[in-house]
């Protein structure tokens, strides 16, 4: 019998959560090799350490472009609408990648950007020291924490910072679709008024699945609309956010978005 390609079995997982929108699932297993973060975590860092963290985003911000360019082609657009923002925002990228938070880096800033995560990607060991300094924030799974986290981003966003969300919630390795967004991203962009600021990547695969001619595309900013409430307003800035995604696919891939046919029981 006849092993099936690696890309072959993930695109068939993919295809079948697609016909059931289970866009939110996570089909991948992260392992036991880390810890969740608890009220202690540093989501601020010690002045102490903040030479070690300064270390690590400079290694990224010297290492990171020149090997996403050779590895994936990658070219970033739209770089003007990061320099019209007036403060700090809040971007929203699809999840595609193991690596994607470097791509979000190349495209707004290495110093200026932080970037949320699910808990499992607190990695222990060397992972976890380069995530805990180079500004990748691990969620919370208790009130406590969640609220250090926010006062946290609440600091560098009025800093101007730009703090990244993956609203989608779940990473599907190479799917070139975009997924329906989650409201939390937009619920803390209404809560601090700030902009969203999408960004879609897209890219080409050759035979073995793997991206190739990968283009970051930042699109212009969504801002909140100051005669709704608070939760419509969050909305509105979520659909819109969902249909520059959706033009900048189809755009680039020159199609329709369409998905598979939905096989849920009416």
């Amino acid at each position: 019998m006849e092993k099936r390609p690696k890309a072959a079995k993930i695109g068939a997982i993919q295809d079948t959560l697609e016909g059931y929108r289970r866009f939110d699932f996570d089909y991948i297993s992260y392992g036991t090799n880390w810890r969740a973060p608890t009220e202690k975590y540093p989501y601020r860092q010690p002045w102490y350490e903040r030479i070690v963290t300064g270390f690590w985003r400079t290694m990224l911000f010297l290492l990171a472009p020149p090997a996403i360019r050779i590895v994936y082609g990658a070219k970033t657009t739209g770089r003007e609408h990061v320099r019209a923002l007036k403060g700090g925002a809040i971007s929203v990228c699809n999840h595609f990648n193991y690596l994607d938070t470097l791509f979000i880096r190349d495209a707004v800033g290495h110093y200026r950007s932080f970037h949320t995560m699910a808990p499992w990607n607190n990695k222990n060991g060397l992972g976890g020291h380069i995530i805990r300094h180079g500004g990748m924030w691990p969620l919370g799974g208790n009130l406590k924490t969640m609220r250090h986290f926010e006062t946290e981003m609440e600091r560098r966003l009025g800093e101007g910072k730009i703090v990244n969300f993956y609203p989608e919630q779940a990473l599907w390795t190479n799917y070139q679709k975009p997924r329906p967004m989650k409201d939390g991203a937009f619920r803390f962009a209404v809560k601090y008024n700030v902009p969203v600021l999408p960004v879609f990547c897209t890219f080409d695969k050759n035979k073995r699945g793997h991206v190739r001619k990968l283009r970051i595309h930042i699109l212009p900013a969504v801002y909140p609309d100051e005669g709704l409430a608070p939760r419509p307003r969050a909305q509105k800035m979520k659909e819109e956010a969902e249909r520059l995604w959706k033009e900048c696919y189809e755009a680039a891939y020159q199609k329709p978005l369409e998905y598979l046919p939905d096989r849920r029981r009416r």
